[in-house]
Parts: C-alpha cells; structure tokens; sequence
C-alpha cells in the first residue's frame, strides 16, 4: 500500500504561503461565486423563457440527477486520470457551458432541450471536480496542515454560496444574460489560475474500461471495510435527512404564515453565515476538541436546538436558531475529513470522495422530500418534532457509539498514513 503523506510540501512553509493551495483555494472562491450567481439565476431564466414551473424543475432537476449518476465513476475515473487535467477540462467545460447559454438567450434561441444540457455539463463537472480537488489536497499541504486546509476549503464554500446567492438575483435583475456571463468569466479566470498549480507527479495506469465496474466497487468496499468512516459516514447521513426535511419545514412554514421574503431570506442566510463563522474558527477548535467531542457537539446542539423552532415564529429568531447550529459542524467535518483523507491510499481518494458524495447528496435530495411529506400530511409542529426525534435518535445512538468514542487525534491518523 502506497504512503499517504503529502510530498512536495516543506513542513515549515505556513499554509498561507503555499504558492499551489493558495491558487487552488482563489480559483475555486471565483467559480463558487460564478456558480451560485447562476444557480440562483437559472430557475429564473428558464421561468422566464419558457413561462413553464415544470421546465424549470427539469432543468433543476438535471444536474442533481447527472451529479448523482456520474458520482461513482468520476471517483473511479479520477483515480485513473491526471487530477489536475480533470479540474481543467471541468473549469472549461463549465465556463463554455456559461457561455453557450449567454449567446442562446442573447440570441433569442434558447430552447429547454439547451438549457438541460448545460445543467447536465454542470452536474457532471461538479461529479469529476470535487473528487479530483478533495484527492489531490493532501499532495499540496503537509499532513499537520490538511486540517486547516480542510477547514478553508470549507469556509470557501459557505462564502461562495452566501454571495454568489446574494448577487445573484440582482445580476438577474439586470439582465438575463449578466449572471451566466459572470459565470463564464468566473470559472475562465479559475481555470487559468489553476493552470499554474503545480501537482506533485503521480503514477497513472492505464486500465480498460471493462474494470470501471470493478474499481467502484473497490472503492464502496474501502468505505464499508473502514469502520470509523463507514461509521461516520452513516451517521452524517441520517442526519442530513433529518435536517435537510427540518430546514425545508420551517421554510414553508415561514411562507405559509406570512413571513415577508425579506425576513425568510435572513432566515436563510444565517444558516451560510454561521458556516463561514465556523469553518474559521475550526482551525482552533479543532486544535482544542477531541474529534469525539466535536462531533457529539454537532449532534447535541442540534438535539437541543431544533425543538426550539415550535417556540418561535419571528424569522429572525429562527435565524438565530440556524445561526448556532452552523457554527460547529464546520469542526466536527474537519475531523472526520482529514481522518479520512490521510488514511486512504492515493489511488482510492478520488474513490472516498465520490462515494462519500453519494451518500450525502442521497440524503440532500430524500430530506427536502420527506419534509414536504410531513408539512403536507402534518401539523407543522408535529413535523418538526418528528424532524428532532429523529436528530436525537441518531445523537444517542453516536454518543454511545464504541467507534466514535475511539476516534484517533490527527497526530495518531498521521502515524497511521505514514506506516500504512
């Protein structure tokens, strides 16, 4: 079994001085902006091209569709190809898609059987992308800073999406074609920022296609056979179902009672912006917590917290609300994400990315269909009581978890990656 650790970067370089993760993390902060600037617009563009609901769940329901049905095998393909020659093609691919739906709609050509296929592009880069960055971090940070690496990588995400959401209405309202042009912008500039990142060299065998099957299946089996990642990995699923259909509740519930979009749109928002909060102060924490603490602490605040919103029907005390359950997550991920990237082979991380990928984007997708169940068949109340006893069921299940319990600091991951 190969090494682990990462190779090309000394010990004593601070992270905020490594030339490669620095132009990784400023290229992928220009396209998450490009991409939530669009992702907001495109349900709007497709409304008004078409003036159909159900050609904008279409489009919309294309790249969580391609995303999920490429999930596997970009894992697999990832691990096979030049990671960096993915990220490439995945930033041009995704700037051209942009572009082709600013000259359509400029044009006055666009159709809907356009507008699917670009939202198929979207999911398929975002399939092959997150992969192929996830595993080529731990060959650009030394091992003793994949966790704050890890941590920024996340802070990115919630920044990207808290503006480029922000943005991204009022760049509709300017134009139809201004977001997707800022998207094409966006993701061309990242695309030659990452041009200049120099990945370390990595042996790449070629392998037939008839062993794609067999390669996904090694990865799902990495996964199972690792009982700290199987174990987490279920945990993080269940809850995200249980949270995801809470979060769409008390949206709709918020509607239902004539809560102005203004407040709603707060509401929202302090959920992002509790996760840019925590995922900068997860460096410290996650220097200070056990990794067991810090992921009983996500379960338990969320335990605690989610009952609370029966009490409340101000929208800015619901924000409030999500402001604080957003705060440690960041950690708790951070633990798990750096445990899991240092134990796993190179050759696999691709593998453990996009299996792992699955399973939350399964879980995304099932929460906000239970929770519009449950706000349909259920008093509101009800359904969020239902929402929390079934985030408590899981914490008492994780707190007395035996594997959990035993959840290995980063410096014992570190001496496992290197023996491995």
């Amino acid at each position: 079994m190969t090494t682990s650790t990462s190779t090309t970067t000394s010990t004593t370089t601070s992270l905020g001085r490594n030339r490669n993760y620095r132009l990784l993390w400023s290229s992928q902060a220009l396209s998450e902006f490009g991409f939530n600037a669009a992702a907001l617009a495109f349900p709007l563009l497709v409304l008004a091209v078409t003036n159909s609901a159900a050609a904008s769940g279409l489009v919309l329901g294309t790249i969580a569709v391609a995303q999920l049905v490429a999930g596997l095998p970009a894992g697999a393909l990832v691990d096979r190809w030049n990671r960096k020659k993915v990220m490439l093609v995945c930033e041009a691919a995704q700037a051209l898609a942009a572009a082709s739906l600013v000259a359509t709609v400029w044009w006055g050509v666009a159709t809907v059987a356009h507008m699917v296929a670009v939202a198929a592009v979207i999911g398929v880069c975002a399939a092959l992308f997150q992969p192929a960055e996830e595993a080529s971090l731990p060959n650009l940070v030394p091992a003793e800073q994949l966790s704050t690496a890890v941590a920024m990588n996340s802070a990115r995400a919630s920044l990207g999406h808290l503006s480029g959401t922000a943005v991204g209405g009022f760049l509709f309202a300017v134009g139809r074609v201004v977001p997707f042009a800022v998207d094409a912008v966006t993701h061309t500039l990242a695309f030659f920022a990452l041009a200049f990142v120099r990945m370390p060299p990595r042996e790449v065998r070629p392998q037939p296609v008839g062993r794609l099957g067999r390669e996904m299946v090694d990865g799902l089996r990495w996964v199972w056979q690792h009982r700290h990642i199987r174990v987490t990995a279920l945990c993080a699923v269940v809850l995200n179902v249980f949270f995801s259909s809470f979060y769409i509740i008390v949206i709709v519930l918020a509607q239902r009672g004539g809560a102005p979009s203004g407040e709603i749109g707060v509401m929202a928002a302090m959920l992002g912006v509790g996760g840019v909060v925590g995922s900068l102060a997860a460096p410290y924490l996650h220097r200070m917590l056990s990794p067991y603490a810090s992921i009983i602490s996500v379960f338990w605040v969320l335990s605690v917290l989610t009952p609370l919103a029966v009490l409340t029907t101000s929208g800015y005390v619901m924000g409030a609300l999500f402001f604080a359950m957003a705060l440690l997550p960041p950690t708790a991920n951070t633990a798990i994400a750096t445990r899991q990237l240092l134990l796993t082979p190179d050759e696999l991380r691709g593998r453990l990315s996009s299996v792992l990928g699955l399973l939350v984007g399964g879980a995304s997708a099932l929460g906000p269909m239970l929770g519009g169940v449950l706000t349909e068949v259920l008093p509101g109340n009800v359904a969020i009581l239902i929402c929390a006893g079934g985030v408590t069921a899981v914490t008492l299940v994780v707190t007395v978890s035996p594997t959990l319990r035993t959840f290995p600091r980063q410096q014992a991951t570190q001496e496992a990656s290197a023996t491995a």
